[in-house]
């Protein structure tokens, strides 16, 4: 019996963030392409170069390359560098028939395989090619209908807390900036003044990257008046819920998918991102979305301005709709 294969793949491994963008966009494809998510899970050899790697299954871990058929897909949708070569094998095992949808400038050796890449405008290091289009930030999953599902779900379980909704999405560490002691107490520090002057409640979340410490301040200091799912938590996860119930959003600067995720509402969003937290390359898209009105800095003066809204930040519909583009020039032109 013919095994029935989705239009897209969508390569999902252990980095939440890249899942989230290529499951954005494969979700906004669905009413057209059907999709399966394959799960990637790695070896010790993924840590080379992909100049190494090339488009073959090296550094793919055997209990998950045997998911990969003989049968392909119209479309590969991947994200960040470790998993392209396994879009580009999967590529040539289709005889070149397959679409690379490429989030993330994957490398030059990578690069070359994908028909097209999503990449943040404020990644200045690469070179424009013809297979790059340029965004603001990242595409998300978040859409006027996910958000209304969520509000549905969630609003009577947070009815017992006052509002305005205070959202306040917490990252951490990366690798080369850490997210320290003092960071949480500041953050902490200026979200309590801007309930002190709006009263309401916090809505508080946090990742594994946040620290143990640090998520116990910032916990402790919000006080009792809030609801917090902090990392490790279990029960349904009230992410998309906090976006959609918020009555405006403090996030902070380290992810770029947190920070775009909060500006694809239209709320108030305040990033926090102080110089040692944050690198460059993230500072360059704080910047660029507080030029264009999506956000503004956290600051001890937050609380004064915190009644304004924005046009929702939408990079995951563009992006699809020049694949789709992309995907009919092929055709036309075979």
């Amino acid at each position: 019996m013919l095994q029935n294969i989705a239009d897209i793949w969508v390569l999902s491994d252990d980095r939440a963030g890249n899942v989230s963008q290529a499951l954005g966009i494969a979700e906004f494809l669905s009413a057209q392409y059907s999709y399966e998510v394959k799960k990637i899970r790695y070896n010790s050899f993924v840590k080379l170069p992909n100049l190494f790697r090339q488009n073959t299954l090296i550094g793919m871990d055997k209990s998950s390359s045997d998911d990969i058929s003989n049968s392909f897909p119209k479309i590969i949708i991947s994200a960040g560098r470790r998993s392209a070569p396994i879009a580009g094998y999967i590529k040539k095992m289709s005889g070149g028939r397959s679409f690379i949808l490429q989030i993330m400038y994957p490398g030059d050796a990578s690069a070359k395989d994908c028909d097209l890449i999503a990449l943040p405008s404020h990644d200045t290091k690469v070179k424009d090619k013809p297979n790059i289009m340029r965004l603001i930030g990242a595409p998300n999953r978040i859409t006027t209908v996910k958000l209304d599902e969520e509000t549905g779900k969630w609003k009577e379980k947070l009815s017992h807390l006052p509002k305005p909704y205070h959202a306040l999405i917490v990252g951490g560490s990366t690798k080369n900036r850490e997210f320290t002691e003092d960071m949480a107490e500041e953050l902490a520090s200026m979200a309590l003044k801007i309930k002190e002057e709006k009263g309401g409640s916090f809505l508080m979340t946090s990742s594994r990257r946040t620290g143990a410490k640090q998520e116990k301040i910032i916990a402790d200091k919000i006080g009792d008046v809030s609801y917090k799912y902090l990392w490790g938590d279990s029960g349904d996860n009230p992410y998309f819920a906090y976006l959609a119930l918020a009555d405006n959003i403090i996030v902070t600067g380290d992810s770029v998918s947190m920070c775009c995720e909060a500006c694809a509402t239209t709320r108030p969003v305040y990033l926090y991102a102080p110089k040692d937290l944050v690198a460059p390359k993230h500072a360059k898209l704080h910047e660029e979305l507080v030029s264009l009105g999506y956000a503004r800095y956290l600051s001890d003066n937050s609380c004064e301005d915190n009644e304004w809204s924005h046009s929702p930040l939408n990079q995951t519909k563009l992006i699809a709709e020049e694949l789709i583009f992309r995907l009919n020039k092929n055709s036309s032109e075979s």
